[in-house]
């Protein structure tokens, strides 16, 4: 089983060569494809982009960093199974984190499929949590990571912690789900799951959007793991605010009723 990682990027140059090589060793032995999605960024994302991992073709054993910050993709040995495939997406005007995961979920061909953010707040390691439920024991359809069970997260601002739950309470309360947290951005799932959605939101109403689809659909097998949180704050280049709260409350009603 092929897994397929959707990456949305936005103005991440200080995170997205640190993140990739967590990326592709992750899960070892698995047939992976690197799916990129630049949504116009305008720091110097873009433009690193497309110098190291624009015209790679074919598949690699994984990627590393050298000093200068220039990626080197790896040979992949003759006598391996698996190994990692990179496609990188550009927008030619920003349009939001959700129209960049839909660029993406559009052009994955793997049976599986995550999503990844370009930043440090997530570790990829987490995986091995959420992948056996689907590809070896093939209880699940759709895993959520949850950064309130169980192991470390960053302590942050108290409304942050308590914006999410609060969505996440009123989510499972409208949707009868014991989700709680339908805002994180670890979701795994198959292949039948992403082609039964129909998917349209272009900004962060997308985990909203997917978890309700996910849902109402009322036949998918839903889990939820632990996963660790290295969360950040604004000055670190945190890009959520307040008005996506509110938009959340909204969405919750809309894609309910």
């Amino acid at each position: 089983m092929k897994l397929s990682v959707i990456i949305p990027a936005y103005n991440e140059i200080d995170t997205i060569g640190r993140i990739l090589p967590l990326v592709a060793k992750a899960l070892p032995g698995v047939e992976k494809e690197l799916v990129i999605v630049d949504d116009c960024s305008h720091d110097g994302t873009r433009e690193w982009l497309w110098d190291n991992l624009g015209e790679a073709d074919g598949r690699y054993a994984g990627v590393a960093i050298d000093t200068d910050g220039r990626a080197e993709l790896q040979p992949l040995p003759s006598e391996a199974e698996a190994g990692i495939a990179f496609r990188v997406l550009f927008h030619e005007h920003n349009q939001g984190k959700g129209a960049a995961l839909r660029t993406g979920l559009a052009a994955a061909t793997g049976e599986a499929i995550v999503i990844q953010d370009a930043d440090l707040e997530y570790d990829p390691d987490d995986w091995r949590y959420m992948w056996p439920l689907i590809a070896e024991r093939g209880i699940a359809d759709v895993v959520f990571g949850s950064r309130f069970f169980g192991r470390s997260h960053r302590s942050l601002q108290f409304h942050h912690f308590f914006a999410n739950r609060l969505i996440s309470f009123i989510f499972s309360l409208l949707y009868n789900q014991t989700l709680s947290d339908v805002e994180v951005c670890y979701k795994m799932f198959t292949r039948e799951v992403l082609e039964s959605l129909q998917l349209a939101a272009d900004d962060f109403g997308f985990e909203i959007q997917f978890s309700a689809q996910v849902a109402r659909a009322r036949h998918w097998r839903i889990y939820e793991t632990a996963i660790t949180y290295y969360g950040r704050d604004y000055h670190e280049g945190k890009k959520i605010n307040w008005k996506d709260g509110l938009k959340a409350l909204w969405y919750l009603l809309k894609y309910r009723f």
